[in-house]
């Protein structure tokens, strides 16, 4: 058998056809005869000697390449995927009973594994898959290595304390047709629909990137594509996260092949740099990848620099994005280039967005333009604060040394660049909201928003009804989502949801920092609430709260997304009493955050969120009439306590701290506390009721104990505040007065110095 050879030629390398073929066929009227004999023989062989026979007379008669489905089912039934495994695991064990060499029962069982696996119900079977671990070692190490190694390691479990020899040292070279049935094989199961999955599991990332780096046949023809579709694949993150010190080497390859390429070569390879690059964050501080990247941009700034074609400049202004993506422009290079990499996105944006209705955008300048949203992103925190004082510290995302004329002309070009989104976003119809282009356009625009909204004000205010209506229809559920789904899966961007999936509430989530500075001002708010915002607001406040409200202990999470939502309707409370009034959507929010505060009081975790609930429930509060229901007595009572838990007393005479579960939220919490406090004193003023539970939970025995002797808090405003709450309480109630007379003498405040108007009412 030995001396008939034992090579199935692979199904992507067919031989030529037999000039007697019939045409349409696959196969002649003389192979068909051969190929049936073969099959009867198969089906009636008595020993593995007697298979092989057939199988190698079916592989110089009839290439696999011209096999049809229902034959190699026949083939599959006779011989099975048991064989070739068999194959692979008697040359790797060295087990010469079958009478042909190692190499060869590697070369027919990789042979009839590839020709198996031009059939997708082949290839899923569970022995086929099983084999994916031999067939890598193979690509790795070449058939003669991995059978020395085998048999190394076996003498070596023998043999207590020995070591393995030099048989192992070096990988020896892989027959092309070989390594082609190889690739054959793993292509085909990565073409399964969990087949990265498989693939993954089953060691391929690390065997085909140790293939690469030692240059075996076909690693860079066949592995490097194959490892670029896994690394973008579903699996990109648990891949960095179990392997990265295999993936820093493989991209180091790859990166240094870049660098030393000319420039032509660089650009056509520039497609392929961010298959390989780490999702944002995971190896954020490596100092190899910060080098690798910084190598990179050296060979990326002549190309943005040259003159080059529209085919060209899209993959090459995609890896800018994916570089920035990593490290901001720690490492992109002085001020002026980093201006012209934001012009030349925002150019291509122009170009791209300003076409005439009803203008088709190919997926290839989409993908290019979506790559300029996020240069766009990255320069507006740099553009958007120009002129203020310089940080001493700035972060990565600013570009370093920008002058501030270099600040004003980028501001300009993203001006105009985000004027051509808007353009775009009002020709869309709503049967193109599922468009995942849409969306990536829509958030682009919503981070601009977030940033600066004084720019552009009459455009944004009218494409209002569209931000909030393809925000809604997501939220609602209108549609089908499936394509957005898909893409917000490969996105490197996943902030808008929790675990980096697409959810129904992303679009409303990008939206809600603009709805924020927008309903701050008059004429964005009509818009805001003609469109009947508040109600979506406070529809997914009450989704965000049911999914918190049952989390507990390490599993509690802050949600910034609610608390700005609240930002935002807490702006509406403060600008439109009529509105909140009247509106039935507050009444439903009121019920929410009555359920809502009293379980945040023991979520220390979303201290921020209840202090949001805490101001915006009693803004609310300060508008209606007097209540009895039983849900608002709850709500007082837990406001009541979580703002005095705010408070701690200080030594001796000197001022009362801010208590330790606060201090560290106090930045974003003190100003809610204050506005909190003065929202009180409106409601006592209106609801009158309250103070009697002000006497009943002790609330000024217990502020008066915190101030001490020294009647004072750390600082005026907070102070000021605490002022307006006390003398609504004095002026109010009378009991409640002589109240505040008697803790005022025990705690020796004196003539409260620190607090006149409650002065001048105690006296009165």
């Amino acid at each position: 058998m030995a001396e008939n050879g034992c090579h199935l030629p692979p199904p992507q390398c067919p031989s030529g056809t037999d000039p007697d073929a019939v045409e349409g066929s696959g196969l002649s009227p003389s192979q068909r005869e051969v190929l049936e004999r073969c099959l009867h023989a198969l089906t009636h062989a008595k020993n593995d000697s007697h298979v092989l026979a057939a199988l190698l007379l079916i592989t110089r008669l009839c290439p696999a390449g011209q096999l049809d489905s229902g034959t190699l089912h026949r083939i599959f039934e006779a011989v099975g995927v048991n064989l070739p495994a068999r194959l692979l695991v008697t040359a790797f064990r060295g087990d010469d009973s079958s009478g042909l060499p190692p190499e060869d029962l590697i070369s027919l069982g990789a042979a009839l594994l590839a020709a198996l696996s031009t059939d997708t119900s082949m290839v899923a079977h569970p022995q086929l898959l099983s084999t994916v671990p031999l067939i890598l070692c193979v690509l790795e190490n070449g058939p003669t290595r991995t059978q020395k190694r085998t048999q190394a390691m076996n003498e070596s479990e023998s043999i207590s304390g020995s070591q393995t020899g030099s048989a192992a040292d070096s990988p020896t070279a892989l027959d092309e047709a070989l390594a082609c049935d190889c690739y054959q094989v793993l292509n085909a199961v990565c073409a399964l629909p969990h087949g990265p999955e498989q693939l993954l599991t089953r060691g391929a990332l690390l065997g085909l990137s140790r293939a690469v780096l030692n240059n075996q046949t076909l690693s860079r023809e066949k592995g490097l594509p194959l490892l670029g579709h896994l690394l973008s694949s579903s699996v990109r993150l648990r891949a960095w996260e179990r392997h990265s010190s295999d993936l820093l080497s493989l991209l180091g390859t790859v990166s240094q092949n870049f660098c030393q390429a000319s420039d032509q070569a660089r650009l056509e390879m520039c497609s392929n740099i961010p298959l390989f690059l780490p999702p944002p964050g995971v190896e954020s501080e490596s100092q190899v990848l910060k080098e690798i990247v910084g190598n990179l941009w050296a060979s990326l700034r002549p190309l943005v620099q040259g003159r080059i074609s529209p085919e060209h400049l899209g993959p090459v202004l995609v890896v800018s994005a994916c570089l920035l993506d990593l490290f901001g422009w720690e490492s992109t290079g002085p001020p002026k280039f980093c201006c012209l990499l934001v012009n030349r996105a925002c150019v291509e944006v122009r170009m791209g967005l300003e076409e005439p209705p009803g203008t088709e955008i190919s997926p290839q300048l989409q993908h290019t333009l979506t790559a300029c949203y996020r240069i766009m992103e990255a320069a507006m925190e740099q553009a958007c604060s120009q002129g203020a004082p310089s940080n001493p510290a700035p972060p990565q995302t600013a570009i370093a040394g920008l002058s501030l004329q270099q600040s004003r002309q980028v501001l300009g070009v993203l001006k105009e660049a985000f004027s051509a989104e808007i353009y775009h976003l009002k020709q869309v119809e709503q049967t193109a909201y599922d468009d995942p282009f849409l969306f990536a356009t829509f958030r682009s625009l919503c981070a601009w928003l977030a940033e600066e909204t004084s720019c552009l004000k009459d455009d944004v205010i009218d494409l209002l009804p569209f931000l909030i209506g393809y925000a809604k229809s997501h939220f609602k559920g209108e549609g089908e989502g499936k394509g957005l789904a898909d893409w917000m899966s490969k996105m490197s961007i996943s902030s808008s949801s929790h675990d980096g999936t697409w959810s129904r509430e992303a679009a409303l989530r990008y939206l809600l920092p603009a709805l924020c500075h927008l309903s701050a001002e008059d004429g964005p708010r009509r818009v805001l609430l003609s469109l009947d915002t508040p109600a979506l607001l406070v529809d997914f406040l009450s989704k965000g709260w049911a999914c918190l409200r049952g989390q507990s202990g390490k599993t509690v999470t802050r949600d910034p997304g609610l608390e700005t939502a609240c930002s935002a309707l807490l702006n509406f409370a403060v600008t439109e009493p009529e509105r909140v009034r009247t509106d039935p959507c507050f009444v439903a929010l009121e019920d929410m955050l009555s359920e809502a505060l009293p379980v945040l009081l023991h979520k220390p975790r979303l201290l921020v969120f209840a202090a949001n609930c805490c101001t915006l429930g009693l803004m609310i509060g300060r508008l209606k009439s007097a209540s009895t229901e039983l849900g608002q007595h709850r709500f007082f009572s837990s406001a009541l306590s979580f703002l005095l838990s705010a408070v701690q007393s200080g030594q001796a005479s000197e001022a009362a701290r801010i208590s330790v579960l606060w201090e560290e939220h106090w930045e974003e919490a003190g100003e809610l506390w204050r506005l909190g406090l003065q929202a009180l004193a409106g409601c006592v003023r209106v609801q009158p009721w309250i103070t009697g539970l002000i006497r009943e939970d002790g609330w000024l025995q217990n502020i008066f104990a915190l101030l001490g002797s020294s009647g004072r808090l750390p600082d005026r405003p907070s102070q000021e505040a605490l002022e307006e709450v006390l003398c609504a309480v004095a002026k109010q109630c009378p009991v409640c007065r002589a109240d505040i007379r008697e803790l005022v003498k025990s705690s020796s405040c004196g003539s409260l110095q620190e607090m006149p108007q409650l002065s001048r009412i105690l006296l009165e």
